[in-house]
């Protein structure tokens, strides 16, 4: 899953979200629901999809992740076997996996499971859930009171200029806190690392649980999930709405390779037909989900 970030850089969105209720449907039922593949397609024996191995809370080797369950609720549909073909989502991710073949061999995987819309390096299919960045923050710290954005800005401006805010470089987070004036709060990291075991979900789940910060502006899903994991102390997740100007909020689909239309095709009547089951799959994540209506004007 990559991350969500401005127009401006989507061309480079292979860069790493390390910063997404199972149905039983037999393969008789979902024939009615999907499109048959082009006669010239050869019929599928795997479902396989090109994940990050370590990206929680969308995908990792144990099959733990959200994209996972949404891989195997769809398998299941299609009556196929779910299959990863595991690469880091870094730069040239989608060249590695997705666009990825030898002469005489086959491509490895044939769908990515989360990609935002708007996105040019796949083909992507309908949006299937919308979220957005959140600030997150631990209880009994002096912030209790806080239940919107509009609340934490309006903190004593001792208490905000005190606060070592974690956030992504160059993401919305960083425009977020320009525009109210906490830049020199924030606490950069690195989107893209070359080390294997870093995950984005390190900033919540590790440096804010463990005292190093005093709050984050991460992408939701990520929010959501390590928020809800915390025991002590417990976090507070306070979804952000998109400003003039700084998109916050953002649409969330598959990507499959350009060109396979039949395929698209298919993929997007199972975002259609599984709707219900893969809105469980978020809420039980924890995941931030908001409507079109989220937000103000972005232009």
């Amino acid at each position: 899953m990559t991350v969500p970030q401005p127009a401006g850089r989507r061309r480079h969105l292979g860069a790493r979200m390390r910063a997404g209720v199972v149905g039983l449907v037999g393969a008789a039922c979902c024939c009615a629901l999907i499109p048959a593949l082009a006669q010239d397609t050869p019929a599928r024996k795997e479902f396989r999809v090109c994940q990050d191995p370590n990206n929680m809370p969308f995908s990792n080797t144990k099959a733990e992740g959200i994209e996972n369950r949404i891989a195997e609720l769809f398998g299941k549909a299609l009556g196929l076997p779910v299959v990863y073909y595991s690469f880091p989502q870094r730069l040239a991710f989608f060249r590695n996996t997705l666009r990825f073949k030898l002469p005489g061999q086959d491509y490895p995987c044939d769908v990515v499971m989360g990609v935002p819309v708007g996105l040019d390096e796949v083909s992507v299919t309908k949006p299937y859930y919308r979220s957005t960045y959140a600030l997150v923050f631990p209880k009994g710290k002096g912030m209790d009171q806080v239940a919107s954005a509009e609340d934490f800005l309006k903190l004593d401006p001792a208490k905000l200029k005190s606060l070592r805010i974690g956030i992504y470089d160059r993401s919305p987070a960083s425009q977020w806190l320009s525009r109210h004036g906490l830049l020199e709060q924030g606490i950069p990291y690195k989107l893209m690392s070359a080390d294997p075991d870093q995950y984005p979900g390190e900033i919540v789940e590790k440096d804010l649980a463990g005292g190093k910060l005093d709050a984050v502006v991460v992408w939701g899903p990520i929010a959501g999930y390590f928020a809800q994991r915390a025991k002590n102390p417990a976090l507070v997740v306070i979804p952000l709405k998109s400003e003039k100007g700084i998109r916050l909020d953002y649409q969330m689909a598959m990507g499959v390779r350009y060109g396979e239309r039949e395929w698209k095709q298919q993929i997007e009547s199972l975002i259609d037909a599984k709707r219900p089951e893969i809105q469980a799959i978020l809420k039980e994540y924890g995941v931030p989900l908001v409507d079109a209506s989220f937000g103000a004007p972005t232009n």
